[in-house]
């Protein structure tokens, strides 16, 4: 046996803020640059629409890396993909700093928008090297930084207008990224949770082909026209590709999103929510600040310049700083589940109250600080929520996925807000800026959001996925996780494909699950080499539980399991005679054929064990006589019987019977 030297140990506090660090310098990436945008056509010689690509290259190139980044993270080190995220973003800094050609400064901004894909990185990392009891302050804080980074990018924007030349912004963060370069390389360890397999390319391309068309739509739809050629060709352009990335990657052994996790009820909720909670939070930044710079002679803008501006929205970031120890303590004290709630409740509450109170500058900043608060408690909740309800190994990639959809909804704020604000104007000093009546419709949209937020957390309450048992984080794994392997196979060999293995320690408690791939094969991690409780399922299988020695440094048997589930019957005639070779028919409740076979010489039946659902067993005998029957199928074996004689459809009784019955009378 190969024994692995003992990692050096790095203080949590260190770990965290040395990521934080991280997240908040590539906030600043994304938002130095924002408010110089009115300048910028001027200062490059060039078109509004021109200079707005700007932005979009840096939302695109976020987009398009953050699944792959944190793919790659969960494969080949988490932190070698921070330092790779780092690298690329600071290059696209310096590139910045010495151009003046438009092509050259849209490449530099897209290559400052890799960096958002360490935002996912960094969470994970914190999973796996903090100890339990503080991966929710960390996680807080990391959420946090987003804002943090955009508050303070605002005044410091201003500062650098006012001061120095536009460039320097590119050189302020190229610096600090390289500086974090070598504090990530020197003090952060790397992690030895890591899956199996190789890079799912086809499954990246289309991704992201299918996200930049319909980011494109989303970002250009204002200018272009949301029912323009190129708008909706580039949705439909979307659409048709994620259609047809879905289905290949569920037949990919590693796909680059495990869509089958991805659609687990537990994940789909907290990535749902997201995507509210995203549309919910950015419309407070998107319109804050235009109530605030707005000239006074539309009746309720402050009229402040961008330096004035920033200031104001600073306490909106320190209220994400303040809330993160206290959306660490709720989600430990009451489950991430209630944190949501109530944030989303605080955010919708607040957002209502902004459509009465908006006239004056303290109504204005106490609104968007109390907004921020909510943020803050959804935003700290969400990786927890994720990062309980997925394997440990898939930590990074999980949280990409969340990461890319909270964008998505903020992508899809600045649509709506484009949308509103163009479609509802007024003119003062011949300039054409939105009215009030469209700022408000986007704080009811904002409040509606957040409120579907909260609903979707309410099915989440109950739900045993995010207990705190389902957290395998913690000072128990601390540098001494271990990735076990194995493969699920039949007793003919022959892989499994998607059975679930489930780890739990001797007296029951979780540890880990992994879902195996198209070859059977699966991943697991477990804090220390032991003895644990391995419970391995598969639809269409009878489970098998055992207890196994699970050593990184040893293989694992190969778990084999053996009986394959079926559904059987007997066929009878109209004097209980069986019926030898009638033809049986299983379809679907939606149609589709499942299964044809006919009787053997005793009037039986047997097909194998069909996914769980609604069905319609259908069995043409001697002479045509006919006979059909629904079925409810579900978890154990189950006999359904049938007598031929009776008229096609006159047996449509549905029924199903306890888990201990073997056979169901007709």
């Amino acid at each position: 046996m190969v024994v692995e030297p003992v990692r050096p140990r790095t203080s949590p506090a260190v770990v965290v803020a040395m990521l934080s660090c991280c997240g908040i310098v590539v906030s600043l990436q994304q938002t130095l640059l924002l408010p110089l945008l009115p300048d910028l056509p001027r200062l490059l010689g060039t078109s509004a629409d021109s200079a707005s690509w700007l932005v979009t290259a840096t939302l695109l190139a976020g987009a398009v890396a953050t699944p792959t980044i944190s793919r790659l993270a969960d494969m080949y080190g988490k932190r070698r993909m921070m330092v790779v995220a780092l690298v690329v973003s600071v290059a696209g800094s310096l590139l910045g700093a010495v151009s003046q050609a438009l092509p050259l400064l849209i490449g530099a901004r897209a290559l400052q928008g890799v960096g958002v894909a360490l935002i996912p990185v960094a969470i994970a990392i914190m999973r796996d090297e903090l100890p339990r009891d503080r991966v929710p302050l960390g996680v807080a804080l990391m959420s946090a930084t987003l804002a943090i980074g955009a508050g303070v990018g605002m005044p410091l924007s201003g500062l650098i207008v006012e001061h120095m030349d536009w460039h320097a912004s590119f050189w302020l963060t190229g610096l600090v990224g390289v500086v974090l370069i070598a504090g990530t390389l020197t003090l952060l360890p790397e992690s030895p949770v890591r899956t199996s397999g190789t890079f799912d390319l086809r499954g990246a391309i289309l991704l992201s082909v299918a996200l930049t068309a319909v980011l494109l739509a989303l970002s250009k739809g204002g200018q272009w026209g949301w029912t323009g050629p190129r708008t909706l060709g580039c949705l439909a352009l979307g659409v048709v590709v994620l259609a047809g990335w879905i289905p290949l990657e569920l037949r990919t052994p590693r796909p680059l999103v495990d869509v089958r996790v991805a659609a687990r009820r537990s994940v789909a909720l907290v990535n749902l929510a997201s995507v509210f909670a995203g549309f919910s939070m950015f419309v407070n930044m998107l319109v804050t600040t235009q109530l605030l710079q707005m000239p006074r002679e539309t009746g309720y803008g402050r009229g402040l310049d961008v330096l004035h501006t920033g200031l104001w929205m600073v306490p909106n970031a320190a209220a994400f700083g303040v809330m993160a120890p206290v959306s660490a303590w709720l989600t430990r004290r009451f489950g991430p589940q209630v944190t949501l709630v109530g944030g989303s409740l605080l955010m919708g509450a607040t957002y209502v109250g902004r459509v009465f109170y908006n006239a004056d500058l303290a109504q204005i900043v106490i609104g968007s600080v109390v907004v921020g608060t909510g943020t803050a408690m959804v935003y700290g909740a969400l990786p927890t929520l994720i990062m309980r309800a997925v394997p440990v190994t898939e930590t990074a990639s999980a949280n990409g996925l969340n990461v890319l959809l909270r964008s998505l909804g903020t992508s899809t704020a600045s649509a709506a807000t484009a949308a509103i604000t163009t479609a509802s104007v007024l003119t003062v000093g011949g300039r054409d800026l939105p009215t009030l009546g469209s700022l408000e419709l986007l704080f009811w949209l904002a409040a509606g959001a957040a409120l579907a937020a909260a609903l979707i957390g309410v099915p989440m309450l109950r739900m045993r996925e995010y207990a705190e048992a389902a957290d395998r984080s913690g000072a128990e794994n601390t540098g001494r996780a271990q990735i076990v392997k194995g493969q699920v196979l039949s007793l003919k060999g022959n892989p499994i494909r998607h059975a679930v293995v489930t780890v739990l320690t001797p007296d029951g408690r979780a540890v880990d699950w992994g879902q195996a791939d198209g070859e059977g094969r699966f991943t697991a991690a477990v804090p220390e080499p032991s003895d644990y409780l391995v419970v391995t399922s598969a639809d269409g299988w009878r489970p098998r539980s055992r207890m196994m020695t699970l050593d990184s440094a040893a293989p694992i048997p190969p778990i084999v399991l053996r009986e394959r589930l079926t559904l059987r019957g007997t066929i009878r005639d109209s004097a209980a005679r069986p019926v030898a070779d009638a033809l049986v028919v299983l379809t679907r409740s939606t149609g589709e054929l499942v299964a044809t076979v006919r009787t053997d010489h005793e009037g039986q039946y047997e097909v194998p064990r069909p996914q769980n659902g609604r069905y319609v067993l259908t069995v043409v005998g001697p002479g045509e006589a006919l006979g059909a029957r629904t079925l409810t199928v579900w978890e154990e074996a189950r006999d359904f019987d049938l007598v031929l004689g009776t008229p096609l459809g006159a047996d449509v009784s549905d029924r199903t019977v306890d888990p201990g019955s073997s056979s169901l009378p007709t």
